[in-house]
């Protein structure tokens, strides 16, 4: 069954044309890691599976729901407001580049924050979910720290634990370890394997080649806004059918 479904999907910034009819489909479960170079279309996919950017054609279902829309009984397609979006999203984890964590707040507090205010949770509850998610992502003894005396890659960490503590069905990660020094990347790498062996199901914008080698099940290569190539790690790192595709490997690799 898939979780995610990208059906012709098109996406315009103005006159640009950054998404050129994509169809991807990602099963339960899965973990799929999206390569390319910059500007081919990647983030922006993952923001448009969110509902963060709206698309100008095509659809996206995220475990059978039509994301952004609404159907009618006449079958007519209807915008969803804004606290409709807001409800879709609660189903939905994403990771950013930046960890966008609130200053103010400890790791723990950070953890906590949407449980309690998007879902109602008593904060005793919350608490006690939170600690086990920083437990979870090795950052138990940091739990009353805050984001200003962390790591990144701590940071980063804490960014995974508040996004799996709205208990989403899908987690999106935008190049999550891209603003991280060389030496913190496997850390968060290292939590990242944790969860895909769990069986979430995964999307990963990523430039880190070892990762979507060894975790992946399926991985998919774009090149200006289009999905060049996919399939199994095996095929698409050593059997590449896309001269595209091999160039790109064999400059990063």
């Amino acid at each position: 069954m898939a979780m995610v479904e990208i059906d012709n999907v098109h996406k315009f910034f103005g006159d640009l044309h950054v998404l050129k009819g994509t169809s991807l489909s990602v099963g339960q479960g899965e973990v799929c890691a999206i390569l390319g170079p910059s500007g081919s279309g990647k983030s922006t996919l993952l923001r448009c599976v969110n509902v963060l950017e709206e698309i100008q054609a095509g659809a996206i279902t995220v475990d059978g729901q039509l994301m952004g829309f609404h159907r009618d009984s006449s079958g007519t397609l209807h915008e969803l407001t804004t606290k409709q979006l807001a409800a879709q999203r609660t189903n939905i984890g994403m990771v950013f580049q930046r960890f966008n964590l609130f200053p103010h707040m400890t790791a723990l507090g950070n953890v906590m924050e949407a449980p309690v205010q998007v879902k109602g949770i008593s904060k005793k509850e919350a608490a006690a979910k939170a600690k086990e998610l920083l437990e979870r992502v090795g950052l138990s003894d940091r739990a009353e720290h805050y984001p200003a005396q962390l790591s990144g890659g701590q940071q980063q960490r804490v960014a995974i634990a508040r996004a799996l503590a709205m208990e989403p069905d899908v987690m999106l990660f935008d190049e999550p370890t891209s603003a991280l020094d060389p030496e913190l990347v496997g850390e968060v790498l290292a939590v990242m394997k944790d969860l895909a062996q769990s069986g979430m199901t995964m999307m990963v914008v990523t430039h880190e080649m070892g990762f979507a080698r060894e975790v992946a099940d399926h991985v998919v290569f774009m090149d200006e806004g289009y999905i060049v190539e996919q399939g199994k790690p095996t095929d698409v790192f050593d059997h590449p059918s896309s001269d595209r595709t091999r160039d790109f490997l064999a400059k990063v690799l």
